[in-house]
This record gives C-alpha cells, sequence and structure tokens, in this order.
C-alpha cells in the first residue's frame, strides 16, 4: 500500500490500514484539511466546491467520500460526474465555486486514485498552500458544520460541453478548416474519462470519420494508461494500417496528448507541445514556458520566433508560475500537456486536439512532415528505485559536484546541461523513485547519456 502526499495532491492506492493506503479513513481527514483551508483562504462566496472524477473502478467510492465530508463542512457540492482534469478545472470559474478536487490518479495504473487540489481560479494548489492543508491534516485541525449548517449536493453533467464550447470559440481554433480537411481520426481514451469527452469534442470540430480504440469510460485500463510509446501498441498497429490521418491518445484524466503520425510512428509526447507552440506562435508571439525535464526542441522553436523561452520546475503549478511571471502565450510540460492561457492555466488535452488539428489542417502537411520539420531530439527516460538507507538529498548533491564544471540547475533535483544534451535527475511527486531524464540528438545517445549517470549513482550508493 502507498501513500504519497505531494504537490500534486494527496494519491495512493485503494486500501490497506489508516495511513498507508488512499483510504475512507484518509479521504475524509485529508478532504476536511482542504475544506478548512478554503474556508479560511477562499474570497469567493458561494459556497461551493465542484467536484469531479475520472473513470476509475474506485471513483465511486472516492466520490461519495470526499462529498459527504465536503457536506459535512458545510459545503454546498458541485458533483459534475464524469469530467476529465481540464473540465473540472472550468467548471470552478464557470461556478464561481471557491475550489475544485479532482479525482484522478492521472497516469497511475488502476489500483491508484488521488485528491488533486484546487484554488478558486480552477488552478493547484501551490507547495506553501498544499503543505498547509497536510499540516491541518497532520493536526486534525478542523470542525465540522453543525446540523442546520451541512451542506448540499448540485448535480450538473453539462461542463463537459461548456468546456468543448469554450474550445470552439477560442480565435486560433478553425472549425471550418477542420472539417474542410476530411480528417480521420484514430483515438486511444484508455477506458476513461476521454472516451466521453474526445469523440464528443471532434464531432463539433467536424471530424466524421472517427476510429474508437478503448472508449468505454469503465475504469478497465486497457493497457498501462502512461502514454508512453511501448505503451501504445494497438494503436501504431491501427495506424500503420492506414486507416487515419493522426492518432491521439489521453491518459485517464484527459490533460495528457500523445500524438500518433499517419504511418503509425510516435510524434512523440515532447512534440506535442512543440507542435502546439509552432502554430501559436506564428500568430500570437511571445514567450513560452516548459520544465526542467522538457525537450530542447521547444526552446529552439520559440528562438527561431525571435521569443523567450523559460525552464521552470516539474509540476504544472510551477509551470504556470513561470508562464504569469513571463507572461508566455503557450507553454506546458513535455508530457504532452498543453498550456494555454487563452483557455486558461491548465494542462488540457482537449484544448491540444482542437490546436493541432487546426495546424495541421492549415499546413496541408501529413503529420509525419510536420514532425520532420522540428529539431531532431530523442529524450531517454529512465527510474532508480528507493531504498530506505539512500539519502537521496545528499546523493543529488554529490552528484550536482560531480558535474560542476558543466551547466548545473538545481531549483528541481539537479539538471546537467553539456553542450549537445542534457540530463536531469530529481525525485518524483508520485512515486518512489528518482526519475533519470536525458536528451540528446539519437536514441541511443540519449540512453547512454542516462546510463551514464545511473552509474555514477550505482557507485556512490555502493561506497
Amino acid at each position: 500500500m502507498s501513500l504519497i502526499k505531494s504537490i500534486s495532491g494527496i494519491r495512493g492506492t485503494i486500501g490497506g490500514r489508516a495511513g498507508e493506503g488512499l483510504n475512507p479513513l484518509d479521504i475524509v481527514k485529508f478532504t476536511a484539511a482542504y475544506a478548512t483551508f478554503i474556508r479560511k483562504t477562499t474570497s469567493v462566496k458561494t459556497n461551493k466546491i465542484v467536484v469531479g472524477r475520472d473513470a476509475r473502478i474506485s471513483g465511486e467510492m472516492v466520490k461519495h467520500t470526499v462529498t459527504g465530508t465536503l457536506m459535512g463542512m458545510g459545503f454546498d457540492v458541485v458533483d459534475i460526474g464524469l469530467a476529465t482534469t481540464p473540465t473540472t478545472e472550468l467548471a470552478v470559474t464557470m461556478e464561481n465555486a471557491c475550489g475544485g478536487i479532482i479525482l484522478t490518479a492521472s497516469h497511475n495504473p488502476k489500483q491508484w486514485n488521488a485528491l488533486k487540489l484546487l484554488n478558486e481560479k480552477g488552478e493547484f494548489l501551490n507547495a506553501v498552500e498544499g503543505n498547509e492543508v497536510l499540516q491541518i491534516a497532520a493536526n486534525e485541525d478542523f470542525s465540522f458544520a453543525e446540523v442546520d449548517q451541512l451542506g448540499k449536493v448540485i448535480e450538473n453533467h453539462s461542463y463537459t460541453q461548456k468546456h468543448i464550447e469554450s474550445i470552439l470559440a477560442l480565435d486560433l481554433v478553425d472549425v471550418a478548416a477542420i472539417k474542410a480537411a476530411n480528417f480521420s481520426v484514430a483515438i486511444d481514451c484508455v477506458n476513461s474519462v476521454g472516451g466521453i469527452a474526445i469523440p464528443a469534442l471532434l464531432e463539433a470540430l467536424g471530424v466524421k470519420e472517427i476510429k474508437k480504440l478503448n472508449c468505454e469510460p469503465n475504469g478497465h485500463f486497457a493497457h498501462n494508461p502512461e502514454p508512453l510509446p511501448e505503451n501504445l501498441t494497438e494503436i501504431a498497429s491501427v495506424m500503420k494500417e492506414g486507416k487515419a490521418d493522426v492518432g491521439f491518445v489521453v491518459d485517464p484524466d484527459v490533460d495528457r496528448l500523445a500524438l500518433i503520425c499517419e504511418n503509425g510512428n510516435m510524434f512523440g509526447e515532447e512534440y506535442t507541445l512543440v507542435a502546439v507552440a509552432d502554430y501559436i506562435l506564428q500568430h500570437t508571439p511571445g514567450n513560452t514556458v516548459s520544465n526542467l525535464s522538457s525537450s530542447r526542441a521547444l526552446r529552439d522553436i520559440t528562438r527561431s520566433y525571435g521569443q523567450q523561452y523559460n525552464a521552470a520546475a516539474v509540476g504544472e503549478v510551477n509551470v504556470v508560475a513561470k508562464m504569469k511571471e513571463t507572461n508566455a502565450v503557450i507553454g506546458g510540460e513535455g508530457n504532452g500537456g498543453v498550456i494555454y492561457p487563452a483557455s486558461h492555466y491548465g494542462r488540457d488535452a482537449l484544448v491540444g486536439i482542437a490546436l493541432f488539428l487546426t495546424y495541421l489542417a492549415k499546413s496541408g502537411k501529413k503529420v509525419s512532415e510536420l514532425r520532420a520539420s522540428y529539431p531532431p531530439y530523442s529524450i531517454a527516460k529512465q527510474k532508480v528505485q528507493l531504498t530506505s538507507d539512500i539519502d537521496v538529498d545528499a546523493l543529488l548533491t554529490a552528484v550536482k559536484e560531480k558535474y560542476i564544471q558543466y551547466d548545473v540547475t538545481d531549483i528541481d533535483g539537479v539538471k546537467i546541461d553539456f553542450p549537445d544534451r542534457w540530463v536531469h535527475l530529481r525525485k518524483s511527486n508520485t512515486e518512489p523513485i528518482i526519475r533519470v531524464y536525458a536528451e540528446a540528438s539519437t536514441p541511443e545517445l540519449a540512453e547512454k547519456t542516462a546510463a551514464g549517470v545511473m552509474d555514477v549513482i550505482a557507485q556512490m550508493v555502493a561506497k
């Protein structure tokens, strides 16, 4: 059993003893702590908190526990049902709510679930705010409402449609161009809420031919839900048969978007943001932001338009903060997360799909041709499993010192920039591992770079 409390929310495996997993007792405690924090900090007077969930098997149980707790804390709950993460974020502002809770463990396997906590702007709590929630929970410093102050539940399942309508209204989404292109589109929604939202979006964009894979929102993930190449063999096979112009894959809560070329090759989730940014920068010149573990390709594309690129620490809240600081017109994370401020400050695969299809229609290129137009980088993603006897912070400090002659950034773990490649080591917020990301001009060199640093770590641990 696992229970991980971090900037990414309260994440854990379902079941187990109190304090060891995400079970009803722990759900109540953290929900009550969040409600206490919101009551103290919100400027909104509606007394509403939005709750949306992905299609995980545990979602119904977690929703009822969260909803009952929020009512017990005196809040009215707007239950928007099965909804994507970006839909829930938008619902908070559309409802003028005090906050929101998204029930999803994102790309984690089916035994996981999580509470992702939003402020009144529909944005994730920052590290300071999240720590305050954790402190309230640890101290059990909350008080439940008396009977006359109990909250109520308001069901509103219209927000997927409202989300789609908001996308259609974006200036750089051209429905007519997409419709005229007569695209055939394949989708893999991993049997979660994308199976509801993505077909509805594509139909609204004028796409008539949709090849649906794993679109039943039942929480029985057809493959590992993280949209990495090794997990996407089914849709790749469909594309190789020439049955679609483009393939879209989303994770269970639809904030990440992976693209598949018409020939079955991976576009590369790192290049989702690059392609969308390329389109945005053609029409609205401005700054861009991604995290330290994202491809240099975004930096290169941004500079080609004479604009400024900035890197943020890993985590959506950190990227959003840097985007606001630098007035970025587009940003996100290299894991297929697109943040478009003209819509909202949150990773949104639906927005990414609409912008990419518009660009594809206007470019007249095949997806593979568009991919070939970008700088050729390859990223290797490895993991170092943690054990209890490893002082991770000391280990990262030692790595930093070993490579001090290079350009080293330590705002989030340790990133070493070599002239022609880079490697980034950081503790995961969601799993008990160190993530090792390396990028170079070829897959072989990227893997070699990652392996070299992992060998150094192994030698340090062995001493």
